[in-house]
């Protein structure tokens, strides 16, 4: 090469600006905005929320998968303000309830939540450890014990980043409930039907509760505490600061946290639906109409869909148990250390946060112990519902008290759509939670 043209080609490369980096594509911007919205959402898919709802698509086949699609848009919103609240303020719901409202509003509602959470614990526990009885037989107790050992664990010695991601990775689980509605040979014509052709026999008592039972198991409390903590946990992690402190970063992070709901809200309907779908098209086709555990709904699955499905559906209630027991008793955690100012966080250490992880332990033990005093799955799902459904209604209006308070949220107080809405959702449950109390109090639940 002549030497003016090299050196010419030579400035020219010198002088050329480096390549701009690729914008990430849609997927990739939601992938990055995904974590304690997805977390949360799948949890709510636990081995008590699969009994609901294949109790419902056993007994009500197609007719009711409308439900999840008329619950969606008000966990979405419940779960966005949540997870505002913590991203704002950079503290979770009982704490903001301690500064800002009375003390017996707060010990009312962290009692409430500890009870309704173990016992759920105790009924999520349990079901793990009959469907790994089912899956490769010995003692159930054993299994539960093993399962919730494992559980406390993993949530005191992993740091909150690896913590995270294998709560991430278990979500895969719950996809399991596709492949069983897919191998169960549903008839999509009529569940789209039931999907979005409403409708409900109020003088059908059964069909009432059926509804009460799937709006109390999608929206619960535990799930608000815990997506407003594992916002300030992610600001802790990354090392900022609240929204309050920082307003520049709030229309990303807002947009953020929308984002995470909304996919992870989407994510737990859409498999809750799955789950109707395959009970409805295998169990209430042949008649069974009747399923008082996840367990046995993976029992009734095998002589009707074939050893495979009932081998995932098992599967998937270890799954979805090895999710959802961390998130009852993490957020009973963190709704008692913000009570009484103690310090709280899964990525503190067991030396500087030893009330956060005994409250952990001590719940997931109580939950376990359930098992061994006859626990019936039934009562503990109802007892549970009941105080999950009574709960939630008074914490959602005190969200969005909170979230609607200029002097809290600053310029990031919710506009006048997302009061609309979280009022509706608000008022939803507390018809709900009405209805169910007369309907029991009548003896039809």
């Amino acid at each position: 090469m002549p030497p003016a043209l090299e050196a010419s080609t030579a400035h020219s490369c010198a002088a050329s600006p480096p390549a701009p980096e690729r914008e990430p594509g849609l997927l990739k911007k939601i992938a990055r905005s995904l974590g304690p919205g997805l977390i949360t959402g799948a949890a709510d898919d636990d081995p008590s929320g699969i009994a609901t709802y294949s109790q419902v698509g056993a007994q009500f086949g197609f007719g009711l998968a409308w439900v999840l699609l008329f619950s969606y848009p008000l966990m979405a919103v419940t779960q966005a303000i949540a997870g505002r609240i913590g991203c704002v303020t950079g503290d979770g719901i009982a704490r903001n309830l301690r500064l800002h409202y009375p003390r017996w509003l707060l010990r009312v509602a962290v009692l409430t939540l500890l009870v309704a959470n173990i016992v759920n614990l105790g009924a999520d526990l349990g079901a793990m450890g009959a469907a790994a009885q089912l899956l490769v037989g010995g003692p159930a107790l054993a299994y539960t014990a093993a399962f919730a050992a494992l559980c406390v664990l993993l949530e005191v010695f992993l740091s909150y980043a690896r913590y995270a991601a294998v709560l991430k990775w278990l979500t895969l689980a719950l996809f399991a409930y596709v492949l069983v509605a897919f191998l169960a040979g549903v008839p999509w014509g009529e569940a789209m039907r039931g999907t979005f052709i409403p409708r409900l026999s109020l003088s059908n008592a059964d069909e009432v509760m059926a509804v009460l039972a799937v709006l109390g198991t999608t929206i619960s409390p535990y799930l608000f505490f815990w997506q407003a903590a594992q916002e300030v946990e992610e600001q802790e992690r990354r090392q900022t600061q609240p929204l309050y402190v920082t307003p520049k970063r709030g229309d990303g992070e807002i947009d953020r946290v929308a984002v995470d709901t909304w996919v992870g809200m989407g994510l737990s309907n859409l498999i809750s639906w799955f789950i109707i779908l395959a009970a409805a098209a295998t169990l209430h086709a042949r008649g069974v109409t009747n399923i008082e555990t996840s367990a046995q709904a993976a029992e009734a699955l095998r002589p009707v869909a074939g050893e495979f499905a009932f081998v995932v559906f098992a599967l998937g209630i270890v799954g979805a148990g090895l999710l959802a027991a961390p998130v009852l008793a993490g957020s009973a955690a963190y709704a008692v250390c913000e009570t009484f100012g103690w310090t709280e966080g899964l990525d503190r250490k067991l030396k500087d946060a030893r009330a956060f992880y005994g409250v952990i332990a001590v719940s997931t033990f109580l939950g376990f112990a359930l098992n061994f005093v006859g626990l019936d799955p039934i009562k503990a799902l109802y007892w549970s519902a009941v105080l999950n459904g009574l709960l939630a209604a008074p914490i959602m209006a005190a969200m969005l008290m909170i979230a609607s308070n200029r002097k809290i949220m600053r310029e990031f107080a919710l506009g006048l759509r997302m009061r609309v809405a979280g009022w509706l959702a608000a008022a939803a449950m507390a018809a709900a939670s009405a209805a169910f109390l007369i309907l029991s109090a009548l003896g039809t639940g």
